[in-house]
Formats: C-alpha cells, structure tokens, sequence
C-alpha cells in the first residue's frame, strides 16, 4: 500500500501568479517534500545518558536552540529543550535511532504521516515568509530553524540553503492544504512555479 501524501491532490505543477515578462528561472520554486520520515525524539528529564554521545546517521544531536546538524539524507533540528526532530531519506534510520536511542532514556515517535512539508526556493522565499510570519528572517541563517505561525497556522520552518534560498516548512497534516494555499496565495504578487 502506498502511502497518499498530504498534497497529494491539491498541489499543482505549472506557473501561476504574477510571471509576466519574467523568466522561469527567477520565480520562486514551491513543492512538496515528500518520502521523509519524520522522527520526534524527547530525552526524558531523568535520563543520564549524555546526549552528546549518540550519533544517528553521522551527524550530533544540536545543543544550541534552534539549530539544525544535516549531511544529505539526514536532518536533526532542535526543536525544544531535549526535543529533537530528525528528518531523513535513510531508508533504515527508525533502526538507527532505536539502535542508539534506547526507550529507557528517550521517548521516540514516528510523524511522519502527521505533517505536510513544503518546501519553497527562490531568491525572494524571505519575502514570501514575511508575508505572513513574525520571524525576523533577515537574521535566520542557514541550519537554523524555528517554530511559528504563518497567517495563523503553528509551522516548524528550517532554512536548507543561502543562494539560492531554500527552506523547509512543516505543518500539521490536518492544516496542510490551508497552509498551501496561504504559501501560494502570498506567492501569486511576484508569480510562483509549483514543482
């Protein structure tokens, strides 16, 4: 059985919005990521494991808020004290975690058929995001990442890439499409490809 993603009939691929007399290649890119899994990690206030020590597919658990460690599958993002995501095209990275997180220590919960993920890119995402964020965008940096709300929907928002800006945005499922719309609809002023 496969699995029907969030957007999976909402999303569409064409180029929408305000594009007139611009090329292609400078509209801002929207998509749905799709084949993540998405794995919420929490260390229990009693654990004495020392989260410095465990390594998941190469890559540290961040200690500083708000930051994300990443390699090319995989992604962990700070989430909250001692709250973790990790976000990977690992084929096997819920074995990974259960080899170096032990139910003991670590409470570990598979998401990702709860959140739908979009991801926008372009030279003008920042905009885009602004539009309905209260973020202060101008000093998110790359691995950083933050929750919010964008025109009233609760969003984990990571910045992937510097130039040309990419960023990943995780809603819950539920209020997937209503986050779409409000993503296109803020992105129809400059014109916007869906990918």
């Amino acid at each position: 059985m496969t699995a029907i993603t969030p957007l999976e009939f909402i999303h569409k691929k064409g180029i929408f919005g305000n594009h007139h007399k611009k090329k292609e290649s400078d509209l801002i890119k929207i998509s749905e990521v799709k084949g993540l899994a998405i794995i919420q990690i929490v260390k229990y206030k009693k654990s004495t494991t020392e989260i410095k020590n465990i390594n998941i597919d190469g890559l540290k658990f961040p200690d500083e808020a708000l930051t994300v460690n990443s390699n090319e599958k995989t992604r962990i993002l700070w989430n909250a004290p001692r709250t973790w995501l990790i976000v990977s095209k690992t084929e096997n990275i819920n074995h990974i975690i259960k080899e170096n997180c032990n139910e003991k220590d670590f409470a570990i919960t598979d998401i990702s058929h709860s959140r739908a993920v979009i991801q926008i890119e372009g030279s003008g995402a920042i905009d885009i995001l602004k539009k309905g964020c209260p973020i202060n965008f101008d000093e998110f940096t790359k691995n950083k990442c933050a929750g919010t709300t964008f025109q009233g929907i609760n969003i984990l928002v990571e910045k992937i890439k510097e130039k040309p800006e990419i960023f990943n945005i995780f809603s819950l499922r539920s209020f997937g499409e209503s986050f779409y719309h409000d993503i296109t609809d803020a992105s129809l002023e400059d014109g916007y490809v869906g990918v």
